[in-house]
């Protein structure tokens, strides 16, 4: 049975190249994409798939790379991050609005069946939303290029679905989480304080104790993205979805507690940045749901926060083992 084709945009970054480690489990049939076309994180499986370079703001090099690969569904995370686009606003734009345009025309034009995009919790940054919760049909008004873009790409998508019958879909990503993880956002701090911790070096964070955000595992973001797309066209009704990991959302202080149950040793200290906290104040002041990911896929995460802990020590103890 000939197998079927999917294409993966930044493949080789940290969702990427989880996401691509699993479709292979899958017995899925990967062209893996990025920018530089190198191996950063998947060079164990050369041999198991197809690396190809591909600039998602230059319409010939996508063009290129959906009617040479002809995949049945993209999964489109390839993305500028949000400090990048703040310093670079014309790069951000090019990078994580526009390129999405132009999966999403490639797309149409060589009859991709489906296109499954990495959206963000940030499409809801400056919204001030007068509800006590935020879901799936809040207020949207980001004030920031990475949410703009990110909100922009939702809607445009959100077109080729009902003007040309694309099967678009999207996920609203909170704070991804795990170890190996090299890029670096205004969250990075959730991830550094497990990270530093397990390989015994001080870590201050930049933001209050008592800051709480949604996190997620990515064993747990790159299985969402599986399943939404293997979930039957009839059930997709919201279509772009938010999606949580354990809740109520952590703050700083409890994962620091739980980081201290398991490594008494770590020396975590504060240091705030005031306009970073600020802005992460205005993304995550609020609880959020996920409930029509739950409700129309069947969402379900499956690492809460001391199993997130527990896989930076399993990956510390391991490197240890091979030294």
């Amino acid at each position: 049975m000939k197998k079927r084709i999917v294409l993966v945009t930044g493949a080789t970054g940290f969702v990427g190249s989880h996401l691509v480690r699993q479709l292979l489990a899958r017995s899925e049939r990967v062209v893996a994409s990025n920018l530089s076309g190198s191996l950063r994180h998947l060079q164990d499986l050369r041999d198991r798939l197809e690396i190809t370079r591909a600039d998602i703001s230059c319409f010939s090099d996508v063009l290129r790379l959906v009617q040479t690969h002809k995949p049945e569904t993209v999964y489109h995370l390839g993305a500028m991050l949000g400090p990048a686009c703040d310093d670079n606003p014309a790069a951000g734009i090019q990078a994580n609005a526009i390129g999405t345009y132009h999966i999403l025309e490639a797309s149409k034009l060589f009859g991709v069946r489906q296109v499954i995009f990495a959206s963000s919790m940030s499409v809801f940054s400056g919204a001030y939303s007068t509800e006590p919760v935020i879901h799936d049909f809040s207020v949207t008004r980001p004030d920031f290029i990475y949410g703009a873009a990110k909100l922009f790409s939702e809607n445009v998508g959100l077109f080729y679905k009902r003007r040309y019958g694309l099967d678009y879909r999207g996920i609203r990503l909170p704070n991804v989480i795990g170890p190996g993880a090299e890029t670096h956002g205004y969250l990075e701090y959730f991830n550094k304080t497990i990270e530093e911790s397990a390989n015994r070096r001080p870590y201050a964070a930049y933001v209050g104790p008592q800051t709480r955000i949604p996190v997620i595992h990515v064993e747990d973001a790159a299985r969402a993205f599986i399943e939404l797309a293997a979930s039957p066209l009839a059930q997709i009704r919201t279509t772009n979805y938010i999606i949580l990991g354990p809740k109520p959302s952590p703050t700083h202080a409890e994962l620091v507690a739980c980081v201290r149950t398991k490594m008494p040793h770590a020396k975590i200290t504060y240091q705030i940045n005031e306009p970073v906290q600020n802005l992460i104040d205005r993304v995550s002041a609020k609880p959020y749901d996920d409930t029509y990911a739950r409700k129309e896929w069947g969402w379900k995460q499956r690492y809460d926060l001391a199993e997130m802990v527990d896989s930076f020590l399993e990956v510390e103890s391991l490197r240890h083992n091979q030294r």
